[in-house]
């Protein structure tokens, strides 16, 4: 078998075999096949795309490169979730603690931030202690004490991923559809768990830009975790303005724990409870209704925030600040920015947003800078609000920059004011199930 007549065979639409998937994948990760034979299969795919067959077969091959997760140990039904990214994201902090409190285990991997602002384990590492890199022992014994762990992505899990994305980010070969459903859900089958939710973000400060792209990528990952043999949902969600009001680490924090602490009506409360949920129903802790009764029961009794507080002591951070958000990092320094002009907030761009915290110093330009946790801004208007001049639009915060001029332009420039009120869409898009897109 020949590196070059996979390449051809994928380049002229013949699919591959699961024996011929499997040996480009081997040769990935021993080497054996050379960076641009791989990249040049790549970009075949990319022209000709793959069949739902070859991208199942892939994906069990990448998850396959490595190491697997055992999760035999936990007490229960296991759901796991996946979001494609956005700014403001911090709904893992929410839904874990959630259905850890309604009877679900939440063994949850995550990653670093790379762009805009830290990731989900970037966000965690700012409450003092907290540790991400805990034994696997102590893991499935946090899980089972807590509900939920969430701990940084192992080295040994899907290699294969780490080379193949390497190389699909330097050869412009990453927005092919089949390649990043295997990206995601070899890691997400390599885990293990029982149930997959999927959070497809769409719009402006997402990876998927249109709604029918995240439709597609988002029944991708379901028919292919479907033929894996596990319970899997997608939900496609807006991403045209951030999540939340929060954006940064330790400010995204202090917001997840304001929704846990009972301010459950806000957009960001009210999605990260409709996807916690979703993660209950496929648990088979009854319907989409009861569950999202249940979920809300979780937050007003103070039992989720409870967990929240257990998770934090068990992998050693400070379990206080669950009632007391005033213990994370706090900023030196901060600037607001008001609005110049009378009128309607007519958009709030969020790849502008998540830029303007990076140059803050809440995201990395390259993998080793090493973040502020106190960097990021809080916006005090949403999209469709009133405003006046000299109305607060946005405070920015920082300890390691005292110079804000160029992060408030980009401010400025992401908030434009008009005279018309704009449309607003709604968060929720698209439901897809094992079955399809559900609605």
């Amino acid at each position: 078998m020949r590196a070059y007549d996979l390449i051809m065979k994928t380049r002229r639409g013949e699919p591959l075999t699961g024996a011929e998937i499997r040996f480009l994948v081997s040769g990935c990760v021993s080497g054996d096949i050379p960076d641009y034979q791989l990249s040049a299969w790549l970009m075949a795919v990319c022209f000709q795309s793959l069949t739902p067959a070859e991208t199942l077969e892939l994906t069990l091959a990448m998850r396959d490169s490595g190491d697997r997760m055992d999760l035999s140990g936990i007490h229960g039904t296991t759901a796991d979730k996946h979001s494609t990214g956005g700014v403001g994201d911090k709904t893992t902090l929410i839904l874990a603690p959630v259905v850890a409190a309604c009877g679900g285990y939440v063994p949850k991997m995550s990653g670093r931030g790379l762009g805009h602002t830290g990731g989900t384990i970037d966000k965690l590492e700012s409450i003092p202690g907290f540790s991400t890199a805990i034994p696997y022992d102590r893991f499935i014994d946090t899980v089972n004490r807590a509900g939920c762990a969430v701990v940084a992505q192992s080295g040994h899990l899907v290699p294969a991923d780490k080379k193949l994305y390497a190389l699909r980010d330097l050869t412009a070969t990453v927005d092919s559809i089949p390649l990043i459903c295997a990206s995601i859900m070899s890691k997400k089958l390599a885990m293990g768990a029982d149930c997959i939710l999927l959070d497809v973000k769409t719009g402006s400060g997402a990876f998927m830009k249109t709604e029918q792209e995240a439709v597609q990528l988002g029944e991708a990952m379901v028919r292919t975790a479907k033929l894996a043999g596990k319970r899997c949902r997608a939900v496609v969600t807006d991403m045209d303005m951030p999540l939340g009001s929060a954006v940064g680490n330790a400010i995204e924090v202090a917001e997840a724990i304001s929704v846990l602490q009972g301010q459950r009506h806000t957009a960001l409360g009210k999605l990260s409870l409709t996807l916690a949920a979703h993660m209950l129903t496929m648990c088979g802790r009854g319907t989409l209704e009861q569950c999202l009764a249940a979920a809300e029961q979780a937050v007003d009794s103070g039992t989720a925030l409870e967990r929240f507080a257990w998770m934090l002591q068990c992998q050693g951070g400070d379990p206080a600040v669950a009632e007391h958000p005033e213990r994370l990092p706090q900023p030196a320094n901060s600037l607001t920015v008001t609005a110049d002009r009378a009128g309607y907030l007519t958009r709030i761009a969020s790849e502008e947003i998540g830029l303007a915290a990076m140059e803050l110093g809440a995201g990395r330009r390259k993998a080793e800078d090493v973040l502020d946790p106190t960097a990021g801004l809080k916006l005090h208007c949403a999209v469709g609000d009133p405003v006046t001049p000299g109305m607060p639009l946005a405070t920015l915060y920082a300890t390691g920059v005292t110079d804000f001029s160029a992060a408030a332009v980009r401010v400025r420039g992401a908030m434009p004011i008009g005279e018309a009120q704009p449309r607003v869409q709604p968060l929720l898009r698209q439901v897809i199930d094992t079955e399809g897109t559900a609605g």
